[in-house]
C-alpha cells in the first residue's frame, strides 16, 4: 500500500522491491479529465477516514494484535502495518509475539521492538494514525506542552520528546518519508532548545544514523557550558570525545573555562566514582588526602544529578558543601535535582538550606525549571485516593511551596501536638500517624520517609502501628533500660522528622491526618468489627474521610496554580527578554 494521502501507480507498476519507499511511487498525474482526477482525490481521502475509524472508533475494532505501549495495549492491523513498513512485514512473516489466552491475539512489548529509544503511548498512536492514513496528525496538546502555563510550547521539553519518540518509531519501523519530515522538525529544535533538551534529540539522530542532525546537535553542545563530565555521563563515548575535539578545534590555544588541569580532574574524577559507589566515607578520605573541596568537584551537583537520594542525604551531612553553589552553567544543585525530578533529592537539598526562589543566568527557578520538564498530562492527572501521586507533580507542588513560606530552620520546624509524656504513647502516636499516612498518601509519605530514613526499620510490616507497638515494648535480656530507652527515642526522632516534613510540604494532606487521628477514626480501618449498626456507621464515615483526601489533593492543586500564576505574572516580561538568551547557552 503507498501513501494513502498521494495517487499511486497502478500495482503491475511498482515491483515488489520498492513497495516500502514511498519514494518509488509515481506522481505523474494520470492522463485523465479533470473530472476524474479531482474524484480520484476525494476517493483516497475518502478511504484515508475510513481506516482511520479503525483507529479511533471502538465499534469497528477488529485488530488482529496488540502493541503494549507503558502498560496498554494498542490494537493493530498487521495486513496494513506489513504492507506499509518493511519491519513489521519481516517481524510477522516470522510468527512470533505472545499470545493472550482468551483472545490469542499476538501481543508484542514495545520496548522490545524499540530497544534503543523510548516510544510512548500518545506518539504511537499518532505514528499508527500516519501509518493507516497516510497524514500525521498534529501533536496532541497534552501530551506536547509543559505545565508550564507561560512558555509558547515552541521548544519546551515535552514538545522535543514527542518529536523525538515519532522519530524512533518511524526510523525503526522504517517510514523513511516521516523520518525526513520529523528530521527537519528536529533541526528547528536544536537552536531553539536549552542544551540539555537537545541531548535527546543528539541520541535519536545517534541511534538512527541520522548523520546531518547528529552534526548539528554536536556543534550545538559543543558551544554550550555542559561539561565533560556530563557528556561523558549522557552521551555515548564516541560523541563525546567528538564533541571535545569540536572544542579543541574552536580555539586550539586558549583554555576555556571548561578546561580542568590534570591533576584536580583526575581527584575530581576519583571523588565522582566513590559517589557512583555510594561510598561517602570514601568521598570524606579522598578530601582528606587532598587540598580539594566538596566545592570544587561539585559534588553536591553531580550527586543531585546521578546519585541515589540517601547519598545526597549523606553528602549533606558532611557539612562542607555550599548547597547553593553555582556551576559553570549558572546551576545550583537544587537546580539539577528539579532537572532529574526527584522528590526525595530535592527534600534533603531544601532542608539543608537550598534557596528555592535562586534562579539560573536565564531567570529560571526551580519550579520553573521542573515545570518546563513536566507534560501537562502528567501535571493535571488527578491521583486517585491510594494511588502513587505523580512524581514530577510532587516535585513541583515542593518547590512551589517553598517559594510560598520561609526556609525551613532546624530549630523552627513545626512542633508536633504530643501532650504525653510516655515514651511509649509518642512512639504509638508517630507510628499510627505516619503508617496511616502510607495508608492515604504513599508517594508523599515515602519521600519524606526516606529523607528521614524512617523506612529502615521493621515496624511497618503490618498496616497498622497497634500491630507492631508490641515489638517496642518486648523486652530484651542483653538489652539494658538505657539502651532501650535509647533505641526509642531514635525511633521517635525519625518519625518525628518524617511528621515535621510532612507538614511542611504537603500541609493539607498533613490537614487531613490530624482529622483522622484526633477523632479516633483508626478504628474504621476495621470495617467488619461491630455490630451491623456500628459497621454502617463506619462505612459512612469512612466514605466522608475518602471525600476528604480527595480534597486535600485539590486543594494542593488550586494552591500551586495560583502561586504559579502570581509568581508568572511578575517574571512574564523578564523571560521575554531571555528567550533569544536560551540558545546560545
Amino acid at each position: 500500500m503507498a501513501n494513502l494521502a498521494e495517487p499511486s501507480s497502478s500495482p503491475s507498476s511498482t515491483s515488489s522491491s520498492n513497495l516500502f519507499n514511498d519514494s518509488s511511487v509515481s506522481t505523474a498525474p494520470p492522463p485523465a479529465a479533470k473530472a476524474g482526477a479531482s474524484l480520484e482525490v476525494v476517493s483516497l481521502s475518502k478511504l484515508s477516514s475510513n481506516l482511520e475509524r479503525l483507529l479511533v472508533d471502538s465499534e469497528f475494532d477488529c485488530s488482529d494484535a496488540e502493541v503494549v505501549v507503558e502498560g496498554a495495549p494498542v490494537g493493530i492491523h498487521r495486513c496494513i502495518l506489513a504492507a506499509r513498513s518493511r519491519f513489521f512485514h519481516d517481524l510477522f512473516s516470522r510468527g512470533g509475539g505472545r499470545y493472550r489466552p482468551e483472545g490469542g491475539k499476538p501481543r508484542y512489548q514495545m520496548g522490545e521492538l524499540v530497544p534503543c529509544g523510548r516510544v510512548g503511548y500518545e506518539a504511537f498512536i499518532n505514528f499508527l494514525s500516519y501509518i493507516y492514513t497516510g497524514k500525521l496528525k498534529p501533536a496532541p496538546q497534552e501530551a506536547s506542552v509543559c505545565a508550564d502555563p507561560m512558555c509558547a510550547h515552541d521548544a519546551c521539553r515535552p514538545a522535543v520528546n514527542f518529536a523525538v519518540e515519532l522519530m524512533y518509531a518511524s526510523s525503526v519501523f522504517q517510514i523513511p518519508e516521516l523520518v525526513s519530515l520529523l528530521q527537519r522538525r528536529l533541526l528547528n529544535f536544536v537552536e531553539k532548545a536549552l542544551v540539555e533538551d537537545v541531548i535527546p534529540i543528539l541520541l535519536v539522530a545517534f541511534h538512527s544514523h541520522l548523520n546531518q542532525l547528529l552534526g548539528h546537535c554536536m556543534k550545538r553542545v559543543a558551544r554550550s557550558y555542559l561539561d565533560n563530565i556530563s557528556l561523558e555521563k549522557e552521551l555515548p563515548h564516541d560523541v563525546a570525545e567528538e564533541i571535545k575535539l569540536i572544542r579543541h578545534k574552536a580555539q586550539p590555544d586558549e583554555p576555556n573555562s571548561l578546561t580542568v588541569d590534570p591533576v584536580l580532574e583526575k581527584r575530581i574524577r576519583g571523588i565522582h566514582k566513590a559517589l557512583d559507589s555510594d561510598d561517602v566515607e570514601l568521598v570524606k578520605l579522598l578530601l582528606s588526602e587532598s587540598d580539594i573541596t566538596l566545592d570544587d568537584a561539585n559534588a553536591l551537583h553531580y550527586a543531585a544529578a546521578y546519585c541515589d537520594s540517601k547519598v545526597v542525604a549523606e553528602l549533606l551531612e558532611l557539612g562542607s558543601a555550599n548547597v547553593n553553589l553555582k556551576n559553570d552553567r549558572g546551576y545550583t544543585p537544587l537546580h539539577v535535582a528539579a532537572m532529574r525530578k526527584e522528590p526525595a533529592v530535592i527534600v534533603s537539598l531544601l532542608t539543608k538550606g537550598a534557596s528555592a526562589s535562586e534562579t539560573t543566568a536565564d531567570g529560571q527557578s526551580a519550579a520553573m525549571i521542573c515545570r518546563r520538564l513536566t507534560r501537562a498530562k502528567d501535571y493535571n492527572t488527578k491521583t486517585q485516593q491510594g494511588h502513587e501521586s505523580n512524581k514530577d507533580r510532587i516535585c513541583i507542588d515542593i518547590l512551589e511551596r517553598e517559594m510560598r513560606r520561609n526556609p525551613m530552620g532546624g530549630e523552627d520546624s513545626v512542633m508536633l501536638p504530643l501532650l504525653a509524656d510516655d515514651l511509649h504513647m509518642k512512639l504509638l502516636y508517630l507510628e499510627n500517624r505516619v503508617v496511616f499516612a502510607r495508608l492515604f498518601f504513599p508517594t508523599e509519605a515515602k519521600v519524606a520517609m526516606e529523607i528521614t530514613q524512617a523506612e529502615t526499620t521493621s515496624e511497618f510490616t503490618g498496616h497498622l502501628a497497634s500491630r507492631s507497638s508490641s515489638n517496642l515494648r518486648e523486652v530484651d535480656l542483653n538489652e539494658t533500660p538505657i539502651m532501650q530507652n535509647k533505641r526509642l527515642c531514635s525511633r521517635v526522632d525519625a518519625l518525628a522528622k518524617t511528621v515535621e516534613l510532612g507538614r511542611c510540604f504537603f500541609p493539607h494532606c498533613s490537614q487531613v491526618l490530624d482529622k483522622f487521628i484526633e477523632e479516633d477514626l483508626p478504628d474504621l480501618l476495621y470495617l467488619q468489627k461491630g455490630t451491623p449498626d456500628e459497621q454502617k456507621i463506619k462505612q459512612r464515615r469512612f466514605c466522608e474521610l475518602k471525600e476528604d483526601v480527595q480534597k486535600a489533593f485539590n486543594k494542593d492543586k488550586a494552591a500551586s496554580v495560583r502561586s504559579w500564576l502570581s509568581s508568572s505574572s511578575s517574571s512574564s516580561s523578564l523571560k521575554g527578554h531571555t528567550r533569544h538568551s536560551k540558545a546560545v547557552r
